[in-house]
């Protein structure tokens, strides 16, 4: 015969009263379970709450109607933080790779996401993701992202979609330009790893080139790596090329900077019929066509001239607030050369200062006064003809070019691209790839809120989950603070959006 199982309370030499589980067998009590001792009233009634339904979970045949579930009671005396993690913050980055149409492996979508919330090496950002996720890879798991460059057409696909179903872009320009990112190195290999013209000022490091393609508002398009001494100005065709192919479009009208124009370059665009407008290197025309603009322009605040040239139509425009910042970095470096040609020093890259067959010294006041000409103008090249886009127009799309820039600041500094760590080419590929989704979060997040990469990291990660031991009956209880201010903030939509989705 069973004997039933019943709740016991007594007193503890504390004072406290001890709540307990018991059966009697031939008059001898044995406790089978203690649930708790409690030291108010208000303790007592919970832990006689759990008792009965402990009684009901181990009795023989359930009762037709349950109880009502136990209040849960947390006593601070008995309670012990373990651990605080960020579930929230996770959930949201990864609800928003999913609304972008990212479907990658949850490693994968995680590396990237640590980009934005701290950018870290490989092995540090498994560590990271066990402590504020409480998400755990196996380092062999990790050793898969050496593949994951096999991604890159599939995931440029991706932000096609997006930029054009999400963010509704026209696509009637794209923003194209180039950086370095230097190795934590100083030897050459047969990799994409070599040494050249650094744009971090790290010339005895070996660096990879990256192109990147950018929609009107900065959303990335396309991105390609390139062995560190690749010359800029070879890497916007075949990037051009590739996307037209790619996504079986026209190539719109293509924004770069200065450093993209060449004549073998504007000549290449020209016959592939691609529309551009690229920063105009004005310092290295002649004083016949520097003389001509300056005419035309007359110093007059927000005038522009359009002059025909072999390389395209030289739209320039003329900007008091320009001349100033013009005149006064002019006004130092003529300065600095005078005090150099004074101690009879050439200086090292020194400007206006010339040499005569002795070695001797002077000011180079040709050069000067040339460059006087052009205080306060900016310079354009470009093969549209004003019939299709004024001046007006022509500045102010080359001016959006800003965005791309954003995007490179954010992916260098937000996301911390650099310096690369890794040695073999597929790491290298897949490492530039998982920034550049990190980038695709990042300036869709950016883009739908208009708040900064920083504010948005700071808003969903001050949302924690508190995790908590009950040592007093081993039980334990997560609580999450207030989501309050994000659902007020910008973020908020984004939040709803992603719960409909779900």
């Amino acid at each position: 015969m069973v004997k039933r199982l019943s709740i016991r309370t007594t007193k503890t030499a504390s004072g406290a009263t001890a709540v307990q589980i018991v059966q009697y067998q031939k008059h001898k009590r044995i406790i089978i379970k203690h649930i708790g001792s409690a030291g108010t009233d208000e303790e007592r009634a919970v832990l006689l709450d759990v008792a009965k339904s402990y009684l009901v979970e181990h009795a023989e045949q359930q009762p037709l109607f349950m109880p009502k579930k136990p209040l849960r009671l947390l006593n601070l005396d008995h309670a012990r933080v373990d651990k605080i993690t960020h579930s929230f913050a996770r959930k949201f980055l990864h609800d928003c790779a999913k609304k972008i149409g990212l479907n990658l492996k949850p490693l994968f979508t995680d590396l990237a996401i640590m980009r934005i919330i701290e950018p870290v090496s490989k092995l540090r950002t498994l560590e990271l993701l066990l402590r504020y996720f409480d998400v755990q890879y196996s380092v062999w798991t990790y050793q898969s992202l050496k593949h994951f460059h096999k991604e890159k057409k599939a995931i440029e696909q991706v932000a096609y979609s997006a930029a054009k179903n999400l963010l509704n872009e026209q696509f009637f320009l794209v923003l194209y330009d180039v950086t370095t990112l230097y190795f934590e190195t100083h030897k050459d290999d047969d990799t994409v790893r070599r040494r050249g013209f650094s744009k971090d000022h790290k010339e005895n490091q070996p660096q990879i080139v990256v192109g990147l393609l950018v929609t009107h508002s900065g959303f990335p398009l396309a991105h390609e790596v390139f062995h560190g001494k690749t010359f800029e100005g070879h890497t916007m065709l075949p990037m051009l090329e590739s996307f037209a192919t790619t996504h079986d479009v026209s190539v719109p009208i293509v924004v770069a900077d200065a450093a993209m124009i060449s004549r073998d370059n504007m000549t290449k665009l020209q016959a592939k019929e691609i529309s551009y407008i690229v920063g105009a290197r004005l310092a290295n025309s002649g004083t016949e066509m520097i003389e001509k603009i300056s005419t035309a322009l007359k110093a007059a605040n927000f005038s522009t001239v359009r002059i025909p040239s072999d390389l395209g139509d030289i739209v320039c425009d003329y900007s008091d607030k320009r001349y100033r910042k013009d005149k006064r970095e002019m006004d130092k470096l003529v300065e600095k050369a005078k005090a150099l040609v004074q101690n009879g020093e050439a200086g090292r890259r020194a400007k206006y200062i010339q040499k005569d067959n002795k070695n001797k010294v002077s000011l180079n006041e040709t050069l000067v006064e040339k460059n006087k000409l052009l205080l306060g103008i900016k310079g354009y090249c470009t093969n549209i003809p004003e019939s299709t886009l004024s001046n007006e127009q022509i500045i102010a799309y080359y001016h959006d070019l800003w965005h791309v820039e954003q995007t490179f600041r954010m992916s260098k500094n937000d996301l911390e691209t650099r310096p690369i760590f890794h040695y073999q080419e597929e790491a290298i590929r897949a490492h530039v790839l998982l920034c550049f989704v990190a980038l695709m979060i990042g300036r869709f997040l950016e883009i739908e809120t208009k708040l900064s990469l920083r504010s948005i990291k700071d808003l969903i990660w001050q949302v924690m989950d508190v995790h908590i031991t009950d040592t007093h009956n081993r039980k334990q209880h997560t609580l999450q603070s207030s989501v309050a201010e994000v659902e007020h903030s910008p973020l908020g939509r984004l939040m709803q959006d992603n719960e409909k989705t779900h």
